[in-house]
């Protein structure tokens, strides 16, 4: 141990001038600080140097010591394994030494050096590390016990998980009770501590803890009133926890709690307000909530609703007082970056439309700028899953508040009731409805409201009423609402533009055909948007106009309309860049645009053709060329551009054949279906799809090669890539015919198994359905044999979609699987009456094919017996069965 180690004065007046240097804003020279530093690093007692300054340097200006330290911390991140011995022992020795410094900021900056070697797994290698700490919290002197508490909260948050293992003898059993005593102490930094340390370990339910739970809430019960804010942040945030661990332990205490808690998210210092006003969103989530909340509603619903308002610094951060900002351009760093959502192809259902997986674009998010979560945020997220507990009773205390607020003199105040207002649309829905006809004109109103604050929130509450509007009659809200949004679309604040267009996407997935009568309307104006939009909402902009050809699909489909239309998509189009991210969502919205408008896109699909297999094509070129650099190509691109080939295939359909022809996009998707990346392949194996049904001669010559790959991708942990290898494949067997049979082989166990496994989702299990019926249809004899293993569960997914040409084919495929193999059937034939059952008009062959199933089922087993198996039968399919096929 190198105790004698001295500094040489002129090597320690270098590393000075370098601290000093380092502090300098101008960039050249933090750049040449860097390099230098990097080169220091090659000496073994640099670091040496480092703690010394740190530590022992008092002539220093603090600063100046504590970047020492934090210089240090990154070399102990980047090379501690490097360090040699005596150095290592050096630098704790001096860390313990002066973790009591008289300075909060060496203090600090000690505690932060000690969690990092702790976290470089030196905890079993610094034996007597913990040990130490635990003994400095109790010292006479302030300093020392408030710097061991600091660097033990820092390690509990950094290592709880070692810190609960057998690795190191669990010092918990130590600390924990040794933590508890410091709930009492004086100083209210040093409890802030004790409490920040125990929290740690609540929510992974660590054994220690749990035995001391009845002294930790009664010490957090006694902390309740402190004067110390940070002191109360620490009990909320420990009692919302404990809500989800040990609520067995609160019940007794439940209605005090609420008490409390009411108080707290009334705090006067907002980030206490904030952890108390989590409790309400916890809670809500836990079964008990309806039972222990329900006599506290007229006293939470009034506290939230003014936990709703915008505080002035809100309003400052937000610029609210700016109402005009259109001309000024964005600032590239407040551009969220956008996720693409890749394809997955789904069955219609019975209603309209595809059922969407559960959807949460209409989160809370109204003002994203300050997408930190607040106090605003999180009343109106508990008062959003509040709505939905209680329903119509919370309604009961909302209602007589609304009224006041909705018309308040004061914007601030009447923008937080338009707020309450969406934020209950979803749980208060049934109460809202006799109230709307006279809300949504106010709120039409309100969107012409002078302050740009209020015209934002009022589109967004509005989105969420958007499916009350559209099953009214279009005159008497849509007509109107939809006139408003669109001039909100044209507003001159930036804010109230993304707003307005993310509502009325909302509104277009709502109206969906309604629209068509006002497509000129609207297409007029989101094509002036294109000219008035600054950067981040033009990316906004292309999500609304696709979602407006997803919704009217071939109504779009006019020569006037793409005359409006494509120029404006085009010239963005050739401005962009290969490398523009801009592009993920120019390609989305095209794809949308290239499905909806069918043969009226063949004019522009050549370009847009040509960069999509190009960006493919660059992208794997980059792959293979640095397989495993450090900047891996973005393969967002090529997902991307696989999408909108598949929305042009769709499109166009055979119109494609002669692009696919001139082009190597077999030889790219080969390598993309193999792709790493899960992405990439579900992409993929979606336009395999859609070049099947659109140009099948182009891919035949590849089956041989692309059925394995489909085959070794039917793995239902990957539910996307599964299912729309899934779909392939079927779209495939409907081409190939007879000849499918040489690769039932390679895919039929997988399908039957995943049909046959609990809690798979039902776009999966309907595609897998689908492709078994069309792989019995086209090889029959390979499959039938089965037919018993997936019948039911077959039948049971299938009888909710809609009639279409998948169904059809499936159905063809079971009946002749059936014809087969009748005896496959037989023990779940009921399930097989309610499947024919489900059809609403069949073609004339299929229906005769039902027809003679049935009654070669019946004349089978014979009148008596039939009569009582269709005794079992619900009476609506008992009458549709007669009705239809005479049995």
């Amino acid at each position: 141990m190198e105790c004698g180690w001295k500094p040489d004065e002129q090597g320690l007046q270098q590393i000075l001038q370098l601290l000093k240097e380092s502090q300098s804003p101008d960039t050249s020279t933090q750049r040449s600080v860097q390099q230098r530093l990097e080169q220091l690093n090659q000496y073994p007692d640099f670091n040496n140097y480092l703690i010394f300054v740190l530590t022992k340097l008092k002539s220093e200006d603090e600063p100046t010591r504590s970047l020492s330290g934090l210089i240090l911390k990154n070399n102990v991140k980047a090379h501690y394994q490097n360090f040699p011995n005596g150095v290592s022992e050096f630098i704790k020795s001096e860390c313990l030494e002066n973790i009591g410094d008289s300075s909060p900021l060496i203090r600090a900056t000690v505690g932060i050096l000690i969690t990092t070697i702790a976290s470089k797994g030196e905890l079993q290698n610094w034996p007597e590390l913990l040990p130490k700490l635990c003994l400095l919290l109790d010292s006479e002197d302030y300093n020392t016990c408030e710097g061991a508490f600091g660097a033990l909260q820092k390690i509990c948050e950094d290592s709880a998980e070692i810190l609960d293992s057998d690795m190191l003898d669990r010092p918990l059993n130590i600390m924990i009770p040794k933590f508890l005593q410091f709930f009492k102490h004086s100083s209210p930094k040093i409890r802030s501590h004790a409490i920040a340390c125990v929290n740690q370990f609540i929510i992974s339910r660590t054994q220690a803890l749990m035995l001391h739970i009845d002294p930790f809430i009664e010490n957090l019960f006694a902390l309740a009133g402190d004067e110390e804010p940070e002191v109360r942040k620490n009990v909320c945030r420990a009692l919302v926890m404990l809500l989800e661990v040990r609520m067995d332990r609160l019940l007794p205490h439940m209605h005090n709690i609420i008490q409390y808690m009411l108080q707290r998210t009334q705090d006067q210092d907002e980030n206490v307000a904030l952890e108390a006003c989590e409790f309400w969103l916890t809670l809500a989530e836990q079964p008990v909530c309806k039972e222990v909340l329900c006599g506290h509603l007229s006293q939470l619903t009034p506290v939230l609703i003014n936990g709703m308002k915008y505080s002035e610094i809100d309003i400052i951060l937000l610029k609210g007082d700016i109402e005009e900002d259109e001309a000024i351009p964005d600032n590239e760093q407040d551009i969220r970056p956008r996720f693409h959502r890749s394809r997955t192809v789904a069955q219609q259902h019975e209603g309209n439309g595809i059922e969407e997986e559960e959807d949460d674009d209409d989160d809370l998010d109204d003002d994203d700028t300050i997408s930190d979560w607040n106090l605003r945020k999180c009343s109106a997220a508990a008062l959003d899953v509040l709505a939905n507990v209680f329903r119509e009773n919370l309604l009961l205390h909302i209602l007589p508040l609304l009224k006041e607020l909705l018309f308040h003199q004061e914007w601030v105040v009447k923008e937080s009731g338009i707020l309450v207002l969406g934020a209950i649309a979803e749980g208060c829905m049934q109460g809202m409805i006799p109230y709307l006809p006279e809300l949504i004109p106010h709120l039409v109103q309100c969107l012409s409201d002078k302050k740009a604050l209020v015209r934002s929130i009022t589109c967004w509450t509005l989105s969420r009423y958007a499916h009350w509007v559209v099953s009214q009659p279009p005159d008497s809200y849509l007509k109107p609402l939809m006139t408003e949004l669109l001039k909100r679309i044209l507003d001159s604040n930036k804010r109230v533009q993304e707003a307005a267009c993310s509502a009325f996407a909302t509104l277009e997935e709502e109206a969906c055909t309604e629209l068509v009568p006002y497509l000129t309307f609207i297409l007029d104006t989101l094509v002036f948007a294109f000219s008035k939009y600054q950067h981040k909402n033009l990316l906004i902009l292309y999500d609304a106009i696709g979602t407006l050809a997803d919704s009217v699909g071939h109504h779009l489909n006019k020569p006037e309309y793409i005359q409006m239309l494509m120029p404006p998509l085009i010239q963005k189009w050739n401005q962009l860049k290969d490398e523009d991210k801009d592009l993920f969502p120019l390609l989305e919205c095209l794809s949308s645009v290239a499905t909806a408008l069918q043969d009226g896109f063949l004019p522009y699909c050549e370009p847009v053709y040509q960069r999509c297999v190009n960006l493919v094509q660059k992208t794997l070129a980059q792959a293979i060329s640095q397989p495993d650099q450090y900047e891996a190509p973005d393969k967002d691109f090529m997902i991307v551009a696989l999408d909108l080939l598949s929305g042009l295939a769709e499109g166009l359909g055979g119109s494609i054949e002669q692009l696919v022809a001139r082009s190597n996009i077999l030889t790219l998707m080969y390598q993309c279906m193999q792709d790493k990346m899960p992405e990439v392949r579900q992409s993929s194996f979606a336009l395999l799809g859609d070049l099947t049904k659109a140009c099948f001669q182009h891919v035949k010559s590849c089956i041989a090669d692309f059925m394995p790959i489909l085959g070794t991708n039917l793995n239902p942990e990957l539910i996307s890539v599964c299912n729309n290898a899934t779909w392939a494949i079927g779209e495939i067997s409907i081409q190939m015919g007879p000849e499918m049979q040489p690769y039932i082989s390679m895919v039929l166990h997988q399908l039957v198994e995943i049909i046959n496994r609990p809690n798979t989702p039902k776009t999966l299990l309907e595609n897998t359905a689908i492709t078994i019926g069309r792989l019995g249809y086209v090889c029959p004899q390979e499959v039938a044999p089965m037919l018993q293993q997936f019948i039911r569960p077959w039948c049971t997914s299938l009888r909710n979609i809609r009639d279409n040409e998948e169904k059809d084919s499936a159905f063809r495929g079971i009946c002749t699987m059936i014809s087969v193999n009748p005896g496959g059937v037989v023990q779940d034939f009921i399930f097989f009456c309610d499947a024919v059952a489900s059809w609403v008009n069949p073609k004339d062959d299929l229906r005769d094919m039902f027809y003679k199933i049935l009654h070669g089922f019946k004349n089978q087993v014979g009148e008596e017996n039939w009569r009582r198996f269709s005794d079992q039968f619900p009476l609506p399919l008992k009458e549709r069965l007669a009705a239809f096929y005479g049995v």
